[in-house]
Formats: structure tokens, C-alpha cells, sequence
């Protein structure tokens, strides 16, 4: 196995949830989690000691409590995706710009494992 193509560091999770604000009041306010940044009105970024938590309402597939995702950092998304792919991982969406951060640009991508559940690729590109 290629040493670039090997994933290790989760740097997100994504946790469905009903209400984005309900949710960031528990998270932030109960359990104390850094406040990072919102997307607009149903996604909302917190920091659990370096790894991100994304609240979000659904989106596509999935039911409320039982559609998290773990997002992995990588240093090339483009090139780490495609070698996943060619591996046997099935792709559900091909890397592609997510936000414009103030220092970095937000990559993402997306696979299935066997069982259908997604798993995210993430790049900041500075």
C-alpha cells in the first residue's frame, strides 16, 4: 500500500442532527466544544481538541442520529481519492472546492465503504 494513499488522521465528524441550533446550544454551551464557524442556517463547526464536529441537518440518505461521517485529512485529495477508488473504494462524489476559509481553502471528497456509509476525504489547501 502506498504510504500517501494510507488514511490515519480523522479531522471531522459529522453528526446528523433534527436542529442545527438546538444542537450547537448542547454541543457548545452543555458540552463546552469551541465554537468555529456556521454555513448558513443547518451546518455549524465546532472544535473537540483538533477535530472538527459538523452538526448538519439530513442530507440525502441517512436518518437523524444515525448518519455520521468521519472526514480524514489528507495532504492531496485529488490524487489520495483516485487511488482509493482504484482500490476498490466506490466513489460517491470526486473532490471538489467546499467553502473559502479567511487562510485555506476547504476540499472535499466523498466514498461508500461495503455498507453504503460515507466516508469523507478533507484538504486544506492554503
Amino acid at each position: 500500500m502506498d504510504m500517501n494513499t494510507r488514511l490515519s488522521t480523522i479531522r471531522q465528524i459529522a453528526i446528523t442532527v433534527s436542529d442545527v441550533d438546538v444542537a450547537l446550544k448542547f454541543y457548545r454551551d452543555v458540552l463546552g466544544l469551541a465554537f468555529v464557524f456556521r454555513a448558513g442556517p443547518n451546518l455549524a463547526f465546532l472544535n473537540a481538541g483538533g477535530i472538527r464536529l459538523m452538526l448538519s441537518t439530513q442530507q440525502g440518505a441517512g436518518e437523524v442520529g444515525k448518519n455520521s461521517i468521519l472526514y480524514f485529512a489528507v495532504s492531496d485529495i485529488t490524487s489520495v481519492h483516485s487511488s482509493l477508488v482504484a482500490r476498490g473504494a466506490t466513489n460517491e462524489r470526486a473532490p471538489q472546492l467546499t467553502a473559502k476559509m479567511p487562510d485555506h481553502e476547504l476540499w472535499t471528497g466523498f466514498l461508500r465503504d461495503p455498507d453504503g456509509n460515507l466516508v469523507g476525504l478533507m484538504e486544506e489547501r492554503k
